[in-house]
């Protein structure tokens, strides 16, 4: 019975810490979203599971959590002071829909 139980465990232990990665991966990801929506300084970047952000801030959750997202597996972006903004990416921060 304990030998079953921990065959078990070992096939549920990969696929948490793969839904971990994802969901570490996913608030990276909505950061860089949150900071280039509020146009923060700072450098953006993000390929595919790996992703770059010097300067901007994390989400302010209050009064309701930011749903924002990138709907691209690829960009750059920089914010400059006075609320310029250079970047690849075109689409919508909206998690509702999805960029053209």
């Amino acid at each position: 019975m304990e030998a079953s139980n921990a065959q078990n465990i070992s096939k549920k232990a990969p696929a948490s810490a793969k839904a971990a990665r994802n969901s570490a991966h996913a608030e990276r990801i909505r950061a860089i979203a949150y900071s280039m929506d509020t146009l923060v300084p700072g450098v953006y970047a993000w390929f595919g599971p790996f992703t770059i952000r010097l300067g901007g801030c994390t989400p302010d959750d209050r009064p309701y959590p930011y749903p924002g997202t990138l709907h691209s597996q690829y960009g750059l972006a920089l914010v400059l002071p006075g609320y310029r903004i250079f970047t690849t990416y075109q689409g919508t921060y909206d998690p509702g829909q999805a960029s053209n």
